[in-house]
């Protein structure tokens, strides 16, 4: 699938003073396309975009405007980890007051549809608060800042559970609550597992994992987790750090061609998830081996 990119988003982040301190651009994401910023007082009219817009206050409190100049206005002083929601297809009439650091999420419509499991209208919200959305961007922040090829995984999987928030939390009017999921069979669990396996050391998208199985993203990592009882990029990284683990013990091979046969970038972040994981490190591996 082609990559969600500043052509989808509805023009804020195309105005000429603004310049992202870094963006999900060139990383691959074919549903959410994220931006840190500062962004300086303006006022604007926007067309709709495909994609929805959810922008993420990280200073404040600022006065923003939505509706300029229409019956519709509303403005309101939006602290810190206040949340700005714009759904797609839409046009936006905005003005922001001041000075403001931000980190901009666009999700596309495909994936909130999928969460939603069926039609659904995003609300349009200022000053919003929620903290479990707050934390998912913060989180899609850091992967961009730290990007690794090997968490593509994981950028995926934080890229749904944005849109899930979005679908159940802040919904415009009512839809049938969708049923709760099931597991993946045997079946379909045993060829992703294989598919992991057979590429540990390459990034493995969702979207092929869910497409092995015959499901949406969504509907994939919501069965995957009843199955397992972990998202799958945790599951794929107890895959990689196993396999690690197996070849420090048994094998001669030097740590950082281990790290990278493995998925990891580098040796040194090698090191870095077996502290986390196992409290220990590969060259302590290799000496019980």
């Amino acid at each position: 699938m082609a990559e969600l990119g500043l052509a989808d988003t509805n023009g804020i982040l195309a105005l000429p003073w603004i310049r992202p301190e870094r963006t999900s651009a060139g990383l691959g994401w074919s549903r959410v396309y994220v931006s840190k910023q500062r962004e300086r007082p303006y006022r604007a009219e926007f067309g709709s975009a495909p994609s929805h817009q959810l922008i993420l206050h990280l200073a404040g409190p600022v006065t923003v405007r939505r509706g300029v100049g229409t019956p519709a206005e509303h403005s309101r002083r939006v602290p810190a980890g206040g949340l700005f929601l714009q759904p797609s297809h839409a046009d936006l009439s905005v003005e922001l007051g001041g000075v403001l650091d931000t980190v901009h999420v666009y999700v596309a419509d495909e994936a909130i549809q999928e969460a939603a499991g069926g039609p659904v209208r995003l609300a349009e919200e200022l000053g919003s608060t929620d903290p479990l959305l707050e934390q998912l961007v913060l989180s899609l922040d850091g992967v961009v800042r730290d990007w690794e090829p090997s968490a593509r995984t994981y950028a995926d999987q934080l890229g749904e559970l944005v849109a899930a928030q979005l679908a159940r939390r802040h919904r415009a009017g009512r839809t049938p609550t969708r049923p709760l999921a099931s597991g993946l069979s045997d079946r379909q669990f045993a060829r992703v597992r294989e598919l992991m396996a057979d590429r540990l050391s390459e990034p493995v998208p969702l979207a092929d994992l869910a497409a092995l199985a015959g499901l949406s993203v969504s509907q994939f990592s919501r069965q995957f987790k009843t199955r397992t009882g972990l998202p799958p990029h945790r599951y794929l990284l107890r895959l990689r750090v196993e396999q690690a683990s197996l070849l420090l013990r048994t094998g001669a091979e030097p740590i950082a061609e281990i790290a990278l046969r493995c998925g990891f970038s580098h040796q040194e972040h090698l090191t870095r998830v077996l502290r986390a994981q196992l409290g220990t490190t590969p060259a302590a591996l290799r000496r019980a081996g």
